[in-house]
């Protein structure tokens, strides 16, 4: 009888283990257009913006990335379509958590920030010699490559997808420090370059391993 519970149990982890490994391996399938979609209008709206702020009147046009979020959730439900279903589970719902909160911290640090600029929020900052200073710069390119990179990295590992995690820790690591080394409207080329190294190149490595 005990022999015959045992048995039960290593078949109930058993079931449970391949349930997982299934909806990591259909996860990972489902993601390659949504990878490369996100990181098209990423690319897209990155050299656009760059553009418009550097020919047609400064950062005001930084407010073009609400529209590409806009455009990206549009063509993310087309995506969906055509994705196979997979049954919500623990691995479907910690990618959806990491995500979220990756968007979270994003929105709200570019609001303050942006209230900031406005005048409608004032805060106090020092310099390195301890006294108040009136100068705050923000990088925020570092900020959301790091982010994005951290995200990426972890949804690797939770889909044990080796190639997502390596492109999210060199887009990671490699865009916030490299959006330290240019300027302004620059700075969007350095975000070009992460989603095409976090996102699009994910996303084709991985079509092209569901078409094998």
């Amino acid at each position: 009888m005990k022999e015959k519970e045992n048995l039960t149990a290593e078949r109930s982890l058993e079931i449970i283990r391949e349930s997982i490994e299934s909806s990591q391996r259909t996860i990972t399938k489902n993601s390659a257009y949504s990878l490369v979609w996100w990181g098209i209008c990423v690319i897209a709206f990155a050299l656009l913006i760059s553009y418009l702020w550097n020919n047609h009147g400064g950062p005001v046009w930084n407010v073009m990335w609400a529209a590409m979020w806009v455009i990206g959730y549009l063509g993310e439900k087309v995506i969906d379509k055509r994705k196979e279903p997979v049954p919500e589970n623990f691995v479907s719902k910690t990618i959806g958590q990491v995500w979220a909160t990756f968007g979270i911290f994003i929105g709200a640090i570019g609001m303050i920030f942006g209230v900031i600029s406005c005048g409608l929020l004032t805060l106090t900052c020092y310099a390195s010699d301890g006294n108040l200073s009136g100068n705050l710069y923000i990088n925020l390119t570092s900020i959301i490559s790091l982010c994005f990179g951290i995200a990426s990295t972890i949804t690797g590992f939770i889909t044990k997808n080796r190639i997502v995690q390596v492109c999210g820790f060199i887009a990671g690591l490699g865009g916030f420090f490299c959006a330290l080394k240019f300027p302004w409207a620059e700075q969007l080329y350095v975000m070009a370059v992460v989603a095409l190294i976090g996102l699009v190149i994910p996303g084709i490595v991985i079509y092209v391993q569901n078409k094998k």
